[in-house]
């Protein structure tokens, strides 16, 4: 039996034992027939499956270790909620084996559902829970985006797009000038006032539901730059906005924090400056990330994503001089390769 079967035979004893005590702890009667059905899955290992009977529906999360770890989302779980953020709530753990028992936050994500249309009123939802995760207290022993996270994010550019990628081997001129934009990019970074950051915080994780949005994919939450998620939310990875709206948008999220004492910068103008070397720094590491896992983990499908990270950092490059030698690097180089089928 391939061993994924043999996993999901394990998660599946495991969940008639969690049940059996759920349903008696919680006063539901008799655990139900029911179904096990596929829910998603993502660019990492973890599965998700959804259990439905009788008109209840729980998510069970499948994190094979060592590839994953459960116990920071368990812990940013408990985290998060204390700003009354709508995350999982943790209804049983096996830690040591990666299965998780949640409450169903939904069946459809932003990206699901969002249009030009709903856009202000969803991102009006997202905006108020991301304002309420980053006046969250910084006193958890979490991480950071210290120069060396962020210049081992920026280096999955070079590692990945260019090199695996691409075929390419950048050239002393052009190593002395990638070295130097990303010395900028990470002084920008460091230079920002620090909050709580998701990392991934976009529609792609974020549920329709009650309240909204349900937050997903948190487990990765560091402290760090205020412009990330923010910055993030709105040049995703699967969708794009026109730059008008964007800004609005950008603009609406900058006076809201001032309102609330959140550490953004003095004038809009400045945080735009941030946002935009922010989303550069990231929408490298996210091509690199793509080019990984097409080469390694054999799912080229992301690669279709990666024209739409360059527009970003063109539109960047085109109003921020400071990145000139980024232009010339990108000009230097082929932009595109066969993707494996």
């Amino acid at each position: 039996m391939p061993d994924e079967d043999v996993r999901l035979q394990q998660l599946e004893d495991w969940l008639a034992e969690q049940l059996l005590v759920l349903f008696d702890t919680r006063g539901w009667g008799a655990v139900p027939a029911a179904t096990l059905v596929a829910a998603s899955s993502d660019a990492s290992f973890r599965r998700y499956f959804r259990w439905q009977g009788e008109g209840r529906s729980l998510i069970v999360m499948d994190a094979p270790p060592p590839q994953e770890d459960c116990r920071p989302f368990v812990h940013m779980a408990e985290y998060l909620a204390c700003a009354d953020l709508n995350v999982p709530e943790i209804l049983a753990a096996d830690l040591p084996r990666g299965f998780l028992l949640l409450n169903d936050l939904g069946r459809q994500t932003y990206l699901d559902v969002i249009d030009a249309d709903n856009a202000d009123r969803l991102f009006d939802d997202a905006l108020t829970a991301l304002l309420a995760l980053q006046r969250l207290p910084m006193d958890r022993p979490l991480g950071h985006y210290d120069d060396a996270l962020l210049r081992r994010e920026l280096q999955l550019f070079p590692e990945w797009y260019v090199e695996k990628h691409l075929g390419v081997q950048f050239s002393a001129e052009q190593q002395a000038q990638w070295a130097r934009v990303s010395q900028l990019l990470i002084d920008s970074a460091l230079a920002q006032p620090k909050v709580l950051v998701h990392r991934d915080y976009m529609p792609r994780n974020l549920m329709i539901s009650t309240p909204n949005p349900g937050v997903l994919d948190f487990q990765d939450a560091v402290y760090g730059p205020v412009t990330y998620d923010v910055t993030s939310l709105f040049k995703d990875a699967f969708l794009s906005w026109p730059e008008a709206r964007v800004e609005d948008w950008l603009l609406r999220y900058w006076q809201q924090a001032r309102e609330l004492g959140i550490p953004v910068q003095a004038t809009f103008e400045a945080f735009q400056q941030a946002s935009d070397l922010m989303g550069v720094q990231r929408h490298l590491k996210v091509i690199g990330i793509f080019a990984r896992i097409c080469h390694r983990d054999g799912k080229p499908r992301y690669l279709g994503d990666v024209p739409r990270f360059f527009a970003y950092i063109e539109t960047v490059l085109a109003r921020r001089p400071e990145l000139a030698e980024l232009a010339a690097l990108f000009a230097s180089l082929p932009r595109d390769a066969a993707v494996p089928a």
